[in-house]
């Protein structure tokens, strides 16, 4: 697991943009098209506008969600109605644009339609080119939290997460997560310092430490933690 510390949250937006930046257009020149996923939560968002200022062939990516809250169409819960609102998803073609139907009511009918999606896009088993994680301050990670049975789900690529502050979720699962060619961490702010060295310790008690780290890059502004 590779650490890259900068001296603010902006010099930290920039640096994880810039790298995604530069691994969706190696995806591109090798394969004709590249797979980011991208995580909810208030953080990433500044990161994700910068990242679409940058020179990257926008037709040829496609963007994933690596969760979702199961909420009604239109409530505010959604993490992909903020993506909607983003800077990059004016940059990514519609058809290329992939959210998790969690307006199906069927949670399974919702995981198997989204295990399909990936199938199409990301070859079989599913290997995207950037998965994006954010890092929770209890430690958990997508959707995938302490003592919830998914966490040791080997057999899907799509599962439904225990209830969460009052939400289930719909998120991939480690077997995805741990086959993506490169983890992005984006984790920033005071409060993470110390979930942040438990990280880069390899916690087992917390979900995070659960993701393959031969191909992580953590960005952070968090210098403790980097050294």
């Amino acid at each position: 697991m590779e650490w890259r510390a900068s001296e603010d949250v902006r010099a930290a937006e920039e640096a994880a943009a810039t790298f995604i930046a530069a691994r969706l257009n190696e995806a591109v020149e090798l394969r004709g098209r590249a797979t980011l996923a991208i995580s909810g939560g208030r953080s990433p968002w500044s990161m994700f506008g910068r990242l679409s200022a940058l020179d990257v062939d926008w037709r040829a990516v496609h963007v994933f969600q690596v969760d979702e809250r199961i909420v009604p169409p239109g409530d505010p819960a959604r993490n992909w109605a903020r993506f909607l609102e983003s800077p990059l998803a004016r940059r990514i073609p519609a058809a290329n644009a992939h959210p998790i139907p969690v307006d199906i009511e069927d949670p399974e009918l919702a995981i198997g339609r989204y295990s399909a999606t990936l199938l199409q896009w990301a070859s079989v088993p599913p290997q995207l080119d950037v998965v994006h994680l954010g890092l929770g301050e209890d430690g958990h990670t997508a959707s995938l939290f302490a003592d919830d049975p998914l966490l040791d789900d080997r057999r899907h690529w799509v599962g439904m997460s225990r209830v969460y502050q009052g939400y289930r979720r719909l998120t991939l699962t480690l077997p995805v997560l741990n086959n993506a060619r490169t983890v992005v961490w984006f984790a920033v702010g005071e409060g993470r310092r110390s979930i942040l060295m438990r990280l880069r310790e390899g916690d087992p008690e917390i979900p995070a430490s659960h993701v393959q780290r031969e191909r992580s890059v953590v960005f952070t502004d968090q210098y403790p933690a980097a050294r």
